[in-house]
This record gives C-alpha cells, sequence and structure tokens, in this order.
C-alpha cells in the first residue's frame, strides 16, 4: 500500500516506536512547548489516533523553551523520552541553539496514562548545543547517538556515538562518527543532525539529516559491518553525496530528520518530515508546515538502502 502523503500534517521530526504489536508516534509540534503521543493497532491507525500530552514545559528553568525532536524508548521494562530542550533566558539572537538534551522515565505499563518523572540532562563531555539523540542496542551494549556541537570544529554539529551507563547516563567517551565536510551538509548552516538507526543484512546504517532546514535540508548515510567496533571512526563509511533530498519536481523540499519504522508485515519504513513549498516568510523554523511522510525502503542487489524520491502530496 501507498500512505497518504502527508501522513500527519503539521508534525516535524516524526519518530514511529513498533513495540508489542502497538505503534506509537511523537513528533515536534508547532507550538515547541509540549510532548503528546499517539497509539494505534496499525501504522495507518496513527493518523486519526487521539494525541495524548504527557508532559508540558515549564515556564522557567533548563527545559522551558523549544522543546524539540522528542523520541520514545522502551528500555528494561520502563519507558524514555528523549528530547531537546532550551531555556527561556537563552532565547536572544545569538542564544537561540542553546539547546541540552533531557530524559523522561515512565515506570507504568502505558506512557499515554502513566506519571513521567523528569531523569534530567544527559551530560556530554562538553556542554553546548546537543540535540536529537536515539538510542539502540548492539553488540550486547545499549549506545547513545546524537547531535552536538563541537568547541574544536567549526559548524552548528556533528555526530557522536558512546555506551550508555543508564538510559540517562553515558558511559566512557564518546566519539564523532561524522562532521558536516562535503557541500551538501554546509548550504546555510554547516549541519549533521538527526540520526537513526536501520540494521539489514550484515551492516548497521545511520541516516542523519545536513544543512539549513529549508529546501536544501537532506539526508545522508553512514553504514559499518555489524561486527566492526563502531567506536572505532575508521569502522565507519559514508555516504559522497545525499541519499534523500529535495524534488522540486514532486514540489517536497527539506526532508528529513527521519526515523524507521517497519509495517505490520516487517518491511522498513522511512519516517519524515518535508514542506511542500519553498517561500517561507520568516525562520523557517517557525514554519509549522514540515509534515510527517512515510515511504518505503527499498534494498538494492549489494544490501544498500535504496529512499529514492520523495513522493508527490496526494492530498
Amino acid at each position: 500500500m501507498n500512505w497518504p502523503n502527508p501522513f500527519i500534517e503539521q508534525r516535524a521530526d516524526p519518530y514511529i516506536l513498533r513495540h508489542q504489536g502497538e505503534y506509537y508516534f511523537v513528533a515536534s509540534v508547532p507550538e515547541y512547548d509540549r510532548l503528546e503521543l499517539r497509539r494505534a493497532s496499525t501504522l495507518e491507525g496513527l493518523r486519526s489516533a487521539e494525541p495524548v500530552v504527557v508532559w508540558r514545559k515549564p515556564d522557567t528553568g533548563p527545559m522551558s523553551e523549544l522543546i524539540w525532536a522528542p523520541e520514545l524508548h522502551f528500555i528494561d521494562g520502563k519507558w524514555y523520552l528523549y528530547f531537546a530542550a532550551t531555556w527561556t533566558r537563552d532565547l536572544d539572537a545569538l542564544n537561540m541553539f542553546q539547546h541540552r538534551m533531557f530524559v523522561l522515565e515512565c515506570e507504568d505499563a502505558d506512557p499515554l496514562t502513566g506519571h513521567w518523572q523528569e531523569k534530567g540532562q544527559v551530560k556530554t563531555p562538553f556542554d553546548t548545543f546537543a540535540l536529537d539523540a536515539t538510542t539502540f542496542v548492539h553488540q550486547g551494549k545499549r549506545w547513545y547517538l546524537w547531535a552536538q556541537k563541537s568547541p574544536h570544529i567549526p559548524g552548528n554539529s556533528n555526530l557522536y556515538l558512546a555506551e550508555m551507563e543508564t538510559p540517562w547516563m553515558l558511559k566512557g567517551e564518546p566519539v564523532m562518527l561524522s562532521k558536516p565536510e562535503y557541500d551538501w551538509e554546509c548550504r546555510g548552516f554547516m549541519v549533521n543532525e538527526g540520526p537513526a538507526v536501520l540494521f539489514h543484512g550484515d551492516r548497521l546504517f545511520i541516516s542523519y539529516s545536513a544543512s539549513a532546514t529549508d529546501e536544501n535540508y537532506c539526508m545522508g548515510l553512514l553504514w559499518i559491518d555489524i561486527h566492526a567496533n563502531p567506536l572505532d571512526p575508521d569502522n565507519w563509511h559514508k555516504s559522497l553525496q545525499p541519499v534523500f533530498k529535495t524534488s522540486y519536481e514532486n514540489r517536497q523540499y527539506g526532508p528529513g530528520h527521519n526515523s524507521f519504522t517497519q509495517t505490520e508485515d516487517g518491511e522498513d519504513v522511512l519516517v519524515y518530515h518535508a514542506r511542500n513549498y519553498t517561500e517561507i516568510e520568516g525562520d523557517p523554523l517557525y514554519d509549522p508546515n514540515r509534515h510527517t511522510r512515510l515511504k518505503r525502503v527499498r534494498w538494492d542487489e549489494n544490501g544498500m538502502p535504496d529512499f529514492g524520491i520523495p513522493p508527490a502530496d496526494t492530498h
């Protein structure tokens, strides 16, 4: 089947978790002021599922502004929400990008009705702009993968990987997997962000987004042999060109900030956002029309993902 496009309107940075036969959806809301979850027994059902607000930002403090790019994870019998946030005091022209990563925990069986507890900031070796964290299990360990500004490297954000001690604490030294270096990663802003993990065959893939959040926004790809040490940057390969980008023909602009899920039949699905116009008034960040979209992932004969071209709107 092909899903309606857009799939869910005005939801950027979409994340869909498939867990024990249910689908959970979370994304940035245009107001950037809350975290809301949807649940459905089918992928299609998420479109009409009622959003439930599980957390609202406080009026003051380190999580009080610009709640960005949440992800829902189920770890060792508990639910976790990862998200980026900044302080009210940082919201001047120079300090908009002062986000840090935070974690909420829910011990109850139902994350839509359960109690969410703030576990605080995920601390990393340098205290700089950080966002878009995800987590996954690989080689018997739990990993934390995120985007962060390095004080030593030009640009806005690079991709880092570290092992986790707990769902909100890192273990050992992080390594940098990628930084903006190609032209398509440096348009408007020098950005590597929004990493997402996909396993297929004997490889682990990481997709990520690059450049400014207008029509220049696009996706790159990293990959590694599943038996190789992921903490050795030399073991990673990086696409020389974007693997998913604006289609002027289909009027799909700035596709990116993706996650991956699977159909009920186990097919891999790319979950992403894109706009259907380029004429953005003001800061693209405050344009609400980055809509959630879905697309099947095809695999080529070499076991590499083929994301194709962003399909045109259907309604």
